[in-house]
């Protein structure tokens, strides 16, 4: 933009008081720099840029200065005078904007993972920050070891990479309850992929969560809450893996959907175990580790840091107590599904 494009009304009264003050060597009045902080705040609430502003008032300076017969030191400071109290207003004025485009912001993302607000009202909110809900979305979450906060180091390191390596392509980071939050359209698994990377790098280590692609304008806080849910599931499962994909993961859903279900059946099945010298909880993390192992022996006897005898002694200890045998497949999935069931009730550490 050229100064001959700035509206003179954000120029108004400048070289009158450029006349005067030259003439007099005064200062402006408090008026004066009043005045100009308001035409500041105004010229950035018309969305003109800074640095044509600055160069318009220069230009004019030069054009004021024949009629402006006092010494050169009191026009210059006259200059910087009005060009400070009218940046002061322009900056303002734009703190202000982002401000409140930030609440805006927190106020749709709040709404949008909530479902707090009207579906249709929502939808066209989210066209503001680059979302169609139209559109199937997926949820990638990441938790760290500390909370994240919007506009940190370590979410604005992340929308780097992002940015640097996908552009705009509708993605929206942010920040919720102390997490990283990426929001995707469902078939750009790519992008998900990329912030898990770059969430599990920058966080030093944490987990991802990935919720599945849903539909709709409801479909942002369906695929937000199941990513929710992988990583409190992955917390009670003590799972290893840094990335963790909601369709993965189906079956634990289905396993806790009748909790009572599957109290009984771990209560039914794991329950003798609590008469074993030192209580249950050794003997389900032998069940856990010899499941985990893919029921090898000599593999979870490494894992538990014991001898191959020792742990054929504590599944012989097992059959005994709960007459289910670990070794045998006609037992495993009955023993197996229990094992998990109470892991996810964090039995025997609640009673129920």
């Amino acid at each position: 933009m050229t100064d001959r494009e700035i509206p003179e009304r954000f120029l108004d009264g400048y070289d009158r008081i450029l006349v005067e003050v030259s003439a007099t060597g005064r200062r402006l009045t408090r008026d004066e720099i009043a005045s100009r902080r308001a035409l500041g705040e105004q010229a950035a609430e018309a969305g003109q840029g800074l640095r044509a502003l600055v160069s318009a008032h220069l230009t004019a300076a030069r054009a004021a200065w024949p009629d402006a017969p006092g010494s050169v030191d009191s026009a210059l400071a006259a200059v910087q005078q009005v060009i400070d109290a009218f940046t002061e207003g322009y900056e303002r004025a734009q703190r202000l904007a982002v401000r409140q485009e930030e609440a805006a912001r927190r106020e749709f993302i709040d709404d949008l993972l909530y479902g707090r607000s009207d579906l249709g009202r929502l939808a066209e909110r989210a066209e503001r920050f680059g979302l169609r809900l139209s559109q199937a979305h997926a949820v990638a979450v990441a938790q760290g070891p500390v909370a994240y906060e919007e506009g940190a180091p370590v979410p604005r390191q992340v929308e780097r990479a992002l940015i640097t390596r996908f552009g705009d392509r509708s993605v929206l980071l942010t920040t919720k309850d102390g997490r990283l939050l990426c929001i995707a359209p469902g078939h750009q698994n790519d992008v998900l992929t990329h912030f898990a990377k770059q969430a599990h790098a920058a966080t030093d280590g944490g987990r991802v969560a990935i919720g599945r692609p849903q539909p709709g304008p409801g479909g942002v806080v369906h695929s937000y809450e199941e990513a929710l849910g992988v990583l409190e599931l992955a917390e009670r499962l003590d799972l290893d893996d840094p990335v963790l994909l909601a369709a993965d993961l189906l079956v634990y859903p289905v396993l806790t959907r009748d909790r009572q279900a599957m109290a009984d059946l771990v209560l039914d099945t794991l329950g003798p175990l609590t008469a074993a010298r030192g209580g249950a909880q050794p003997l389900l993390d032998t069940l856990t580790t010899y499941f985990d192992s893919g029921c090898v022996a000599a593999e979870a006897a490494r894992r538990l840091s014991l001898s191959v005898r020792a742990l054929t002694y504590r599944l012989e200890r097992i059959h005994k107590l709960t007459g289910a045998d670990p070794a045998d497949p006609a037992h495993r999935y009955m023993l197996q599904t229990a094992t998990i069931g109470a892991r996810l009730l964090d039995w025997p550490a609640k009673q129920f």
